[in-house]
């Protein structure tokens, strides 16, 4: 009996035992499913996190600072050697222009944070919180990700780009008056603190139009020179307004940021020099290789890829567990299919019988068993595919319903997990067939057709 013989023969007791045949294969697919989407679900939020991680803590991206080496107490050169070892290790616009020929960088760039301070109109506006200016070159903002909302880059002095959270939270005297007031008479009142939260979070449109910065020192209060606003960021997507209202920065040019160091009388390493500088690689995966090219100009780095490294871990036992839900759902099915098809070699023992007077052995009754567990294995496995695109889709619907934002985790179905879940299926079908087909290739003959 050749194998497409034996395979014909299975096929046709699947088609005829219908009822058999739609409980075992509904059983595979549920396991079947529970492993696609459970593995989707697990795989769909790591992509997820990782993407709001890499908007947070830009993965891609290095941090490179002045390496001043090991030094004695006190941080001064003890003597004229180490004074100039110390200047080797500075960020000079030389090792800027190196930095950006490095293979796998994209953008490479001098960030200058000055410090926090309070954002002020000219028409009396003033900002809930405080804004940080940071000096850079701002021709590069839209290489590390930054998209304009209004305008651009500029490279005249006394102009700034704001981000969209630095907009937000902005009121007169009178209205932050009255709002302490309500607060200071009602510090429960959940209504009085969402109204607050609510005014935070409301844009005010300062594009074309002249800021200042107050900042508080020791000698007391100084007020920066008008800014003009010449560009404002994008709202970043997937965040809410929330989180957005506390991101205030202004980007100001690196000799904007020098006359407001001046003025501010801060201070600050030499205007040669930069205090930080940002390298943005074009894959994650270079991360590593573009670290130690750096390393070789005597500077300091830092990365965020242990922050990578430890949710890959932390996701590998939520797949897990999520693998193993699925595995126990597939076993639970397999009981189904091994009593199905014992109960099957019982009602089919005549054709058995008979089948072994014409010349079929035991190898070709049990394979015959076995393929027809196979083929419910496959069916379940095909049908679990298709059950776990609905369910994926319907999970998405409702996120999205629920969250209201378009923007929102979308669970998806990785190509590697439809083989994986298949093979499964196809593992349980044969695996609960043997014993069946080991028991029907033992029946007796004539006992088996003398009975019936």
């Amino acid at each position: 009996m050749r194998i497409s013989d034996i395979t014909r023969l299975s096929w046709d007791q699947v088609k005829r035992r219908k009822v058999v045949t739609a409980l075992c294969a509904a059983g595979i697919s549920i396991g079947c499913a529970a492993i696609i989407v459970a593995m989707s679900i697990g795989e769909s939020a790591q992509v997820y996190v990782e993407q709001q991680m890499n908007s947070y803590l830009k993965m891609d991206e290095i941090t490179v600072t002045a390496n001043t080496g090991a030094q004695a107490v006190g941080n001064k050169p003890s003597s004229e050697s180490e004074s100039e070892s110390l200047k080797q290790g500075k960020l000079t616009q030389q090792k800027l222009d190196i930095m950006r020929k490095i293979q796998h960088v994209t953008a490479a760039a001098p960030f200058q944070q000055l410090d926090y301070m309070e954002l002020t109109t000219l028409d009396g506006l003033i900002s809930q919180n405080q804004t940080q200016l940071i000096g850079t070159d701002l021709e590069v903002l839209t290489d590390f990700g930054h998209k304009f909302l209004q305008g651009g880059p500029s490279d005249l002095e006394d102009t700034i780009v704001l981000s969209y959270g630095a907009t937000m939270g902005l009121f007169d005297e009178v209205t932050k008056q009255n709002m302490q007031d309500q607060i200071n008479a009602n510090p429960y009142d959940d209504a009085v603190y969402e109204q607050y939260q609510n005014l935070n979070k409301i844009p005010t449109p300062l594009y074309q139009k002249q800021i200042q910065f107050r900042y508080y020192s020791a000698d007391g209060q100084i007020l920066t020179r008008p800014l003009r606003v010449v560009g404002v960021l994008k709202k970043p997507t997937g965040v809410k307004d929330d989180q957005i209202m506390y991101d205030k920065k202004g980007y100001i040019s690196i000799a904007t940021a020098e006359l407001l160091k001046k003025e501010l009388k801060m201070r600050g390493d030499e205007q040669e020099s930069y205090n930080s500088i940002i390298v943005k690689v074009d894959n994650q995966s270079n991360i590593e290789q573009v670290e130690q090219q750096l390393k070789k100009l005597v500077v300091s780095t830092q990365t965020n890829l242990f922050q990578k490294e430890r949710l890959a871990n932390e996701f590998k036992i939520i797949k897990a567990a999520a693998l193993g839900i699925g595995v126990f759902i597939l076993i639970i099915a397999s009981i189904s299919i091994v009593v199905a098809m014992t109960m099957s070699t019982y009602q089919r023992r005549r054709q058995i019988g008979i089948m072994k007077v014409l010349g079929a052995n035991l190898a070709q009754i049990r394979n015959m068993f076995i393929v027809e567990a196979a083929l419910l294995g496959l069916l379940g496995g095909l049908l679990g595919v298709l059950f776990s695109y609905w369910i994926v889709w319907g999970i998405n619907g409702l996120i999205t319903n629920l969250s209201g934002e378009q923007d929102s985790v979308i669970i998806f179905i990785p190509l590697l997990t439809i083989p994986i879940g298949m093979a499964f299926a196809l593992a349980t079908g044969i695996f609960s067939g043997i014993y069946p087909a080991v028991s029907a290739s033992r029946t007796d003959a004539l006992t088996a057709i003398r009975r019936d």
